[in-house]
């Protein structure tokens, strides 16, 4: 496949489990395949190269453009330092969760800043936009394996409300903003990398936010990822607007609540929103000190 497969060491993360760490001219790496989605390989290449310097990218290393499933393109990059965010939070002091909680809200904020024309996937590696053709939530939801009652109508009325107050604007979304795709240095707290861009697209400035906290039961790290958004002028509620344009992705998460028990918690979240008719179900608010 590749002068690198030999030695390839599966990495968790990624789309279909196809990243590896390898060693490539004595340093390490990290090598990725794209035999279930062929022309994602250019994008995430262009992404990385859009956003270095800006966000805690790896460098692109080698990319091959094309190719077959049996020898898929490939994204070849540097390997970031750091531990996954995930299992350090785990035993992390409560200093730490802050300073961490303000380093992803100033991540966010560069993101948001981050401006396209249109909604949409990128395609291709000048990044261009094509259109989602998703509809409004009730459309959306009507095309998903979910039977949430009419309970679910009355969330969709509040996040299409709260929405329509917000900001009318579109940014580079990462779309997989979660503990699991960053980095940290353990000594220091401070974050060494964002990783798998491969859902990432144009949309809301919301979006991110909501991923990011949508399973979130830390007051401490919330608080300190919403401070650094509040003058931007995005538009208040945060945390709300953020669960609100989260539901796209969350809606469709717990459609597939068979598959694994991340998507199982989905299913159970939009339940309980369904169940007490509101965005928030169960999930608690943020007092927010700008």
């Amino acid at each position: 496949m590749t002068d690198f497969a030999a030695s390839a060491v599966p990495l968790t993360g990624g789309y279909g489990g196809q990243t590896f760490a390898v060693s490539a001219g004595g340093e390490d790496a990290v090598l990725k395949f794209y035999a279930k989605d062929p022309e994602r390989a250019v994008v995430d290449a262009a992404l990385l190269q859009l956003v270095r310097g800006l966000l805690p990218v790896p460098k692109v290393l080698e990319l091959k453009r094309e190719g077959s499933y049996e020898d898929p393109p490939y994204l070849l990059t540097e390997r970031l330092p750091g531990v996954n965010l995930q299992v350090f939070l785990e035993t992390a002091t409560e200093d730490q969760r802050r300073s961490v909680g303000t380093q992803l809200g100033e991540l966010l904020a560069r993101l948001s800043g981050m401006p396209f024309l249109r909604s949409g996937m990128f395609r291709g590696g000048e990044l261009a936009i094509e259109p989602f053709g998703l509809g409004d939530l009730t459309e959306y939801i009507a095309g998903l394996n979910l039977d949430l009652g009419d309970g679910f109508a009355i969330v969709i009325d509040e996040a299409e409300d709260l929405l329509a107050g917000g900001v009318d604007r579109v940014c580079l979304v990462h779309s997989d903003f979660n503990p699991k795709n960053l980095l940290v240095d353990p000594g220091t707290a401070r974050i060494t990398g964002l990783i798998d861009w491969e859902f990432s697209h144009a949309g809301s400035p919301y979006a991110d936010l909501g991923n990011l906290l949508r399973f979130n039961e830390d007051p401490i790290l919330a608080r300190a990822v919403l401070d650094p958004l509040g003058g931007l002028g995005l538009g208040e509620p945060l945390l709300d607007l953020g669960r609100a344009a989260d539901l796209w992705a969350l809606l469709d998460l717990a459609a597939r609540a068979a598959e694994h028990e991340v998507a199982a918690a989905a299913h159970r979240l939009v339940s309980r929103m369904a169940d007490t008719e509101t965005l928030a179900g169960g999930r608690p608010g943020v007092d927010v000190v700008h």
